[in-house]
């Protein structure tokens, strides 16, 4: 590697990496990375002793059990569409022996709780990928108790920062964001969470942002290797190309990009997220 600032910064045309899984492995990989501390420090001086929580898109529960330990005795609730996340989470809360949290399959459009019954909703990076986030979050606060809190956190991909500069990167950036705007969902919704809580019915809305970096060499396995399998994964593989934003020869590269990066001692990645903390004030 050259120390002058014009070192290479392009990755190579092919990265040998016998015997790598095509794909299935990107959500597993980044959701069990997700604690309280580097996904919810926003939501963390709101909770107290004794809450009942929802967590919505609860995946394997890492992010659920951690909750459940910060508001125990009171309850955690985890909703899941998937139900091999919600049987994964079961049986991580059983091998961790928390006791205060069960986990659900359920629909962010039909809660599996009734009126007015949580202290808190919890959803992270659930709205950007739901079809209408304004219903989703009526009936988050449909659940909610008066005075009680919606907890919300999702990333804006379009803000997305990287080193090195690496033309696969970019590339994937866009196709990603289309990826997602065909399918539905919104890649950008940190920037729109406010205006959605308040669409919602929330009048009191409280905004922050953080950002997730990526750059040890751990961080970056997660995050670069989960995308580089991500690229080649047969379902996301075949959405890219029914929607014409890419094709199989440009999702190789991306994913050679990907594991470029991953192994790049330099590599650093930077994730912004909009968070709001909504009240039900009625």
């Amino acid at each position: 590697m050259s120390d002058t600032p014009e070192r290479q910064e392009t990755a190579p045309q092919t990265v040998a990496q016998p015997g790598r899984p095509l794909g299935g492995q990107h959500l597993p990989r980044v959701l069990t990375w997700r604690t309280a501390q580097n996904s919810a420090a926003y939501l963390l001086p709101h909770l107290r002793a004794g809450q009942t929580v929802l967590d919505v898109g609860s995946g394997p529960g890492t992010l659920t059990l951690d909750l459940a330990r910060r508001v125990a005795p009171g309850i955690v609730i985890g909703v899941d569409a998937d139900s091999e996340q919600v049987e994964q989470a079961r049986g991580l809360a059983d091998d961790e022996g928390v006791t205060t949290v069960q986990f659900l399959r359920g629909d962010v459009s039909d809660l599996p709780a009734l009126d007015a019954s949580v202290d808190v909703v919890h959803a992270h990076q659930v709205l950007q990928h739901v079809a209408d986030p304004v219903a989703s979050l009526r009936e988050m606060r449909r659940v909610l108790r008066p005075g009680g809190i919606l907890a919300a956190r999702d990333a804006d991909y379009v803000a997305a920062a990287w080193y090195p500069k690496l033309p696969g990167l970019a590339a994937w950036r866009e196709v990603y964001r289309a990826v997602q705007e065909f399918t539905g969902g919104v890649p950008d919704a940190g920037r729109a969470l406010k205006a959605w809580a308040r669409l919602a019915g929330f009048d009191e809305v409280r905004c922050s942002a953080s950002m997730w970096c990526f750059a040890s060499p751990a961080e970056r396995e997660w995050w670069g290797l989960s995308w580089s399998e991500r690229m080649l994964d047969p379902d996301f593989a075949a959405i890219a190309i029914e929607s014409g934003a890419a094709g199989l020869a440009d999702l190789r590269g991306m994913s050679d990009a990907w594991a470029h990066w991953a192994a790049d001692p330099d590599g650093w990645f930077g994730l912004p997220h909009g968070e709001i903390i909504a009240v039900r004030t009625g």
